[in-house]
């Protein structure tokens, strides 16, 4: 299989910075999926003087482990990373090479400080965005420390093992065989969950911030940058960095950028942010709010962290929608994201519960997969924008019922059906189906604010005015969590802007 030119010219340029001699240690059949491998590595190692090629019984066939030439390696992956994977790749050659991964010292610490014996496997899809992140938080452990070993699974390419496990949502990662963890993690995450989280000793010395900023999206980060950018000693407290933005996978309205992607996007925000002064503080959770003498919040360790004013730019997630069945099968069939595990329902027949943009993206984008899908929309009519119910109405195995109450989603091991109502006609249907894809807009990620004191709307928005200020003094907020009418990642940041502005106004009159 060859790669394309583009993918050439890039791969060159980061193969020229290999500190030392590589080899791809094969594990191939006779199959048709090891001769794709056999052309891959073959057409990697051709590129390379540095690289070359062995083989070596490996867990599976076919796959290949990435070591340094006479050493030991604990990464592998088996069937090929290309997709959002092959960053993965490119990544892997370069640390296991020996350049320095991009993590901070304290992350390092925390890896080479883990004293047992652990292999870990994740299940990927090349068209999931959310993948990478944590293949690529493993690989840099396996690299780091030699008690810790990795392989990338492509689901794709195996298939078998995808339905003997009976995985239906990617990441899937498993801990020495025993199911660990699923969706989408960052290394300090899945550092908690081995080694344990951070105790309330670690940030005793963190002072008092001039600003803190609760969250870590693209409004957050904007705010951190102006706030720095001030002079005024900031804080980010994000207990997922980059937030729903992370889960987005084309950008085209970004304005002055043609088209990104969601992390590619928050990794060069990341960056932006880091060249300011702004003690960042990833995987924590805050867990509640108070105004006293200064602004204190509450982690969930126990930890208070205290500040002049705070920026409360907490985000949305994805709704449920509640009904019985969602939590069962929740990764079981029941899914928030058609770009992950739209592949692992290949030829089944779906539903997408939404009609709204997304509901109707994500139809579109699993008709090309699935065998058929069906929009399920609660009101009379369809909310999409008219040239998606347009393509829609034009794909063949895309049907749309509207007037649809979900009643529950049923199954045993994993979904097999869903029952819903004509809310006209009172009638009861049944659909059988595999999956359940859940697209019904956003909720602002603000019920740990109750008893705050903070001012939200009925649909627990955080009410702020035209400076960023919410009914308390020194407390502002900004973003998708506040009552903004509307919700774009251009709009968060302009907001960030804003109630930073508006801290520092209020910092300078006390």
């Amino acid at each position: 299989m060859a790669l394309n030119s583009d993918i050439k010219a890039q791969l060159n340029q980061y193969l020229d910075l290999l500190e030392s001699d590589i080899v791809l240690q094969v594990d191939l059949g006779q199959d048709e999926n090891s001769k794709k491998m056999k052309e891959f590595v073959e057409e990697i190692a051709a590129m390379s003087e540095r690289i070359s090629i062995e083989n070596k019984e490996l867990s599976r066939q076919p796959s290949f482990r990435i070591a340094q030439k006479g050493k030991e390696s604990g990464v592998e992956f088996a069937g090929l990373p290309l997709g959002h994977e092959f960053t993965s790749f490119i990544l892997a050659l370069l640390q296991v090479s020996g350049r320095a991964p991009k993590v901070d010292d304290d992350i390092i610490t925390r890896i080479k400080a883990i004293d047992k014996p652990l292999h870990f496997e994740t299940y990927a899809s090349l068209t999931c965005h959310n993948c990478p992140d944590v293949v690529q938080a493993f690989n840099i452990m396996a690299v780091l420390n030699d008690n810790i070993s990795h392989t990338m699974i492509e689901g794709g390419m195996f298939q078998d093992e995808v339905k003997e496990k009976g995985i239906m949502s990617v990441p899937a990662v498993y801990l020495n065989n025993e199911e660990f963890t699923s969706g989408r993690a960052t290394i300090e995450q899945l550092l908690d969950q081995i080694s344990g989280p951070l105790s309330e000793e670690a940030f005793a010395d963190k002072g008092t911030y001039d600003v803190l900023i609760v969250g870590g999206g693209p409004a957050g980060n904007s705010a951190a940058i102006y706030a720095a950018r001030k002079g005024l000693k900031t804080g980010l407290l994000a207990e997922t960095f980059g937030g729903q933005v992370m889960e987005t996978v084309g950008i085209e309205n970004m304005i002055g950028t043609l088209y990104t992607e969601g992390p590619k996007l928050m990794a060069q925000i990341e960056e932006h942010t880091k060249s300011y002064q702004v003690d960042i503080i990833k995987s924590q959770l805050a867990t509640s709010i108070q105004k006293k003498d200064l602004v204190e919040v509450t982690l969930a360790n126990g930890a208070v962290l205290k500040a002049k004013t705070a920026i409360l730019a907490l985000g949305a997630k994805w709704r449920n929608i509640n009904v019985p069945g969602e939590d069962e099968f929740r990764n079981k069939g029941v899914t928030y994201c058609p770009h992950c595990d739209g592949p692992l329902f290949e030829d089944k027949d779906v539903a997408v519960i939404g009609g709204g943009n997304s509901g109707m993206e994500a139809a579109l984008d699993l008709a090309g997969i699935c065998k058929h899908v069906t929009v399920l929309e609660f009101l009379p009519e369809l909310k999409a924008d008219k040239v998606l119910q347009e393509r829609a109405a034009k794909t063949d195995n895309v049907t749309v019922i509207t007037n649809a109450a979900t009643k529950d989603i049923v199954g045993q091991d994993s979904v097999t059906g869903i029952n819903y109502t004509n809310r006209e006609t009172k009638e009861e249907k049944h659909i059988d189906l595999e999956g359940v894809f859940v697209q019904i807009g956003l909720v602002p990620n603000t019920a740990w604010l109750k008893g705050s004191g903070i001012e939200l709307t009925e649909r627990g928005e955080i009410i702020v005015d035209g400076h960023g200020s919410t009914n308390i003094p020194g407390i502002f907020a900004a973003g998708d969590c506040t009552n903004s009418v509307y919700k774009q990642i251009v709009i968060s940041m302009g907001s960030g802007a804003t109630a930073a502005i508006g801290a520092f106004d209020y910092l300078i009159r006390q």
